[in-house]
């Protein structure tokens, strides 16, 4: 009987951020599961639970706090990894502590990378988000940074990025020796991405770098590989905490871990730094 109930709900319709209806797919949270870094016993365990919960209607946002939760009582730093996506989200509203946060991704990766740049065009001057640099190769990145889930950064980004990229490179031929060539642009986006974005891009030969493409280096493989964490990963920390942080300039864990004065300057106690350096301890791969 148990078994027929598991099918039945298996094929519920659930309820997407954008208010979309789509089948559920265990495909889909197994391998979301996995990504978080979830061995296989603890995904058929956190599977088996949710299954028989499943019923048509159901909004997704439930089901993944459902899946956290099970996760938070059996592995926490596996939940923590599980909640990665709602961590980079709340890195906002404004997107410059998206761009940080993604320039030392990149420089864990091996770049040598700067924030917030003024490089000459040909038509114009451009501010750009990340400047790169390896291999001899310049690269700039446009970092594309959404605070709410159900939105797509979708081709006209991906045509603007691209417009940039041009631009600097004509400059670069008129004035040459004056600024660096600029190789490669890229776009860096914490959403979803737009088949026309991704068919443009393709087209086009820009990079794009969204939350779950390409299948192999997307912004959740780049996170997880290089383990530099969000301070906003840390559950020891409430929004206030991370609001106040994030106003200062701190993005990461690793700059909590490094000096306790931005978290004395909230009015946190030694026990409660303790507490905190404690948790980027467990949940920070970095260290």
């Amino acid at each position: 009987m148990m078994d027929m109930v598991k099918e039945r709900n298996a094929v519920a319709w659930v309820i997407k951020s954008t208010g979309e209806r789509e089948r559920f797919s265990l495909t889909k949270l197994r391998r979301s599961l996995e990504r978080s870094g979830a061995d296989k016993e603890t995904i058929e365990m956190v599977v088996s639970h949710i299954i028989p919960e499943l019923h048509d209607g159901m909004k997704t946002s439930a089901i993944y706090k459902h899946a956290y939760s099970i996760l938070k009582k059996s592995k926490y730093p596996v939940a923590i990894c599980y909640s990665l996506r709602k961590a980079v989200m709340e890195l906002g509203p404004s997107g410059f502590p998206f761009e940080k946060y993604v320039a030392e991704v990149l420089r864990r990766k091996g770049y040598r990378a700067q924030t917030g740049v003024i490089l000459p065009g040909f038509c114009v001057s451009h501010e750009v988000d990340v400047l790169m640099e390896k291999d001899n190769r310049h690269i700039f990145a446009e970092c594309k940074f959404h605070n709410q889930q159900g939105i797509k950064t979708d081709v006209k980004v991906a045509l603007y990025v691209h417009a940039r990229f041009l631009d600097l490179q004509k400059g670069h031929d008129v004035k040459e020796g004056a600024v660096p060539k600029i190789h490669e642009g890229w776009l860096i986006t914490n959403t979803k991405l737009t088949l026309d974005a991704i068919q443009y891009a393709q087209c086009a030969g820009l990079t794009i770098i969204g939350w779950d493409y390409p299948e192999q280096g997307n912004l959740q493989d780049l996170i997880l590989e290089t383990g530099v964490h969000p301070l906003t990963f840390l559950s020891t920390l409430s929004q206030s905490d991370k609001n106040s942080l994030l106003e200062q300039g701190i993005v990461m864990c690793r700059d909590l871990k490094n000096s306790p004065a931005p978290l004395k300057s909230i009015g946190f106690s030694d026990e409660q730094i303790k507490n905190v350096v404690d948790e980027i301890d467990k949940v920070c791969k970095e260290f």
